[in-house]
């Protein structure tokens, strides 16, 4: 429950789980301080609400998957990475993606320079690994790294420590780069997903930081996701609301909370370890953890689940997926 329910009464957005934005993670490569891996999840397979909105594809080829990078503090994009996929020969998916910096970066469009081309799509439990340069890539069904007990959580935030995510699976974007192409010593990260409609593409999900985005805006959920994270001091109300409701915050202490989790972006720096919510995001990090203590005023320390134990130790690092063949 990161961010696996978007929408109106936590549906996937269009009905497609394939364009739902589950979670991100920032870490630097292990054994290579020059390098840092970005994840970015999709594609849920756990859902309470529409288990056939999930499909074997992947991803949907009529989809825009980006990471944004601000590089300056302003919340707004100035490195893009865009990935789209195509069907190549024999069937499968392919996928290609672009960088893009500037202007271009903040703005909304799928060109760019190609730094992976038409890599192919894993939908069975070997991990298909492209190498394009600098960069390794990997796109495609692994087994589902966040761990959390949801259930628990909609039934008034009562834990058991059952992990609801344990056998779940989600499709992952695996991006090794060099710092170099990060632009900057310490960066915001964040993610969106889009669709085009009518000749133009529109935000259907964004985020970073993982679980507020389900938790806070209420009815503004909508509105929330279609923002960028330059404009979120407009819902820093809306959060302050919530964190009184639920944690019993007084409200100028909620909203003091509430600036500190906006903009929704997460911070990362390359040259140190990653630890979430400080810097980056480790698979390993108990970021529902860390936010039950924000949400709950403290009240709530944890859910009793901890990190997955088929994780890898090299590229992609997820663990194969459940109960898929190849």
């Amino acid at each position: 429950m990161s961010h696996h329910y978007s929408g109106p009464n936590f549906g996937f957005p269009l009905e497609d789980a394939r364009l739902d934005l589950t979670d991100i993670y920032a870490f630097p490569k292990p054994g290579d301080a020059n390098k840092s891996i970005l994840i970015m999840n999709v594609h849920p397979s756990s859902t309470l609400i529409h288990p056939a909105a999930t499909t074997r594809d992947p991803f949907a080829s009529e989809g825009l998957y980006e990471l944004k990078i601000d590089t300056n503090g302003d919340a707004v994009a100035d490195i893009a990475f865009r990935m789209r996929v195509s069907i190549l020969p024999g069937g499968i998916q392919g996928a290609t993606v672009c960088r893009v910096e500037g202007a271009q970066a903040s703005g909304t469009d799928d060109g760019g320079a190609v730094v992976v081309l038409n890599a192919p799509v894993s939908t069975g439990r070997d991990a298909r690994i492209s190498n394009f340069g600098d960069y390794r890539f990997f796109a495609g069904w692994r087994s589902e790294p966040f761990f959390f007990d949801t259930l628990g959580a909609v039934n008034d935030l009562t834990f058991t420590g059952s992990d609801f995510f344990a056998q779940k699976n989600v499709c992952s974007i695996v991006l090794e780069v060099p710092n170099t192409a990060l632009g900057s010593a310490r960066m915001g990260l964040w993610a969106r997903t889009l669709i085009k409609q009518n000749g133009a593409w529109v935000q259907l999900e964004r985020g970073a930081r993982p679980q507020q985005a389900v938790f806070l805006p209420g009815e503004h959920r909508d509105a929330y996701m279609a923002a960028q994270p330059a404009d979120d001091a407009q819902f820093v109300g809306v959060f302050a609301h919530a964190l009184e409701h639920t944690g019993g915050y007084k409200p100028e202490e909620a909203e003091r909370v509430a600036k500190s989790l906006l903009p929704d972006v997460m911070p990362y720096d390359p040259a140190k370890p990653a630890s979430y919510p400080d810097n980056g995001r480790t698979l390993t990090d108990d970021a529902a953890d860390a936010f039950m203590v924000v949400l709950t005023n403290g009240k709530i320390s944890g859910d009793g689940v901890g990190p997955h134990s088929d994780l890898l130790t090299e590229f992609p690092y997820l663990g194969p997926p459940h109960d898929v063949q190849a």
